[in-house]
């Protein structure tokens, strides 16, 4: 199983420079096995080109390293948080994907203006508030994890499988790594669509909730009936 984790996570890390999504090691991602309470994990630092499933780390759900030679991920607290406050995440991805950032550093809300988005996001995709001094100076990863879960609080995560934080960049989630991926995909496409749009209309307002609802939900939930197996893509 521990086999498979590192696999999982590997794969997953390959995958985002592959898809643009990272630019020299800002990024990293993670996938879990709750039975065991172990998530495997990107090293710290690592080149992307030089990482094979056996340099992922393992780390148990007290953030101690269970097996690795490497030191994980800095951000390591922060998906440790965000797994211990959301059954539901099988997997969390964090980049620096360059548009996705760009509201992040500018502290805006990605906001859902067409259906492209609407077929991932039930909603905006929200902004942590500002962390404070104190957080900062504390431990700060794993208090990047609590802004997120308070910025999610009373939200589903599947209906908001992503985040901005504050002057930061994105994280996303899914429930296997390979959502999660794609969750992250779809965060930079709908920030680029939106920087797009808005610097054609600046004013235009957010997507109907009508035709919000109907993209999401035809993709998403029970009644879901787009593609072939009746749930999203």
């Amino acid at each position: 199983m521990l086999t498979e984790l590192r696999r999982e996570a590997y794969e997953a890390n390959i995958a985002l420079p592959r898809l643009g999504l990272i630019n020299l090691t800002f990024g990293n991602a993670s996938a879990v096995d709750r039975r065991q309470g172990i998530f495997a994990i990107k090293p710290s630092g690592v080149p992307y080109e030089d990482l094979t499933p056996d340099s992922m780390v393992l780390v148990d759900m007290e953030g101690k390293t269970v097996e690795g030679k490497l030191r994980p991920s800095s951000d390591a607290p922060t998906h440790r948080c965000l797994f211990l406050s959301f059954e539901a995440i099988g997997s969390v991805v964090h980049t620096h994907s360059s548009h996705a950032t760009a509201f992040a550093q500018a502290g805006r809300a990605i906001p859902n203006l067409g259906t492209t988005h609407a077929d991932y996001f039930n909603g905006e995709v929200p902004v942590t508030r500002r962390m404070t001094e104190a957080e900062i100076a504390g431990a700060y990863e794993w208090e990047t994890g609590r802004v997120i879960v308070e910025t999610l609080s009373g939200r589903s995560v599947e209906e908001l499988p992503g985040v901005l934080v504050y002057r930061h960049a994105p994280f996303s989630w899914g429930a296997s790594a390979a959502k999660a991926v794609e969750n992250s995909v779809a965060i930079e496409c709908v920030a680029h669509m939106a920087l797009m749009t808005l610097s054609l209309a600046p004013d235009i307002s957010p997507i109907e909730p009508e035709l919000l609802r109907r993209h999401f939900f035809r993709k998403h939930g029970a009644g879901a009936y787009y593609g072939q197996g009746g749930g999203s893509c």
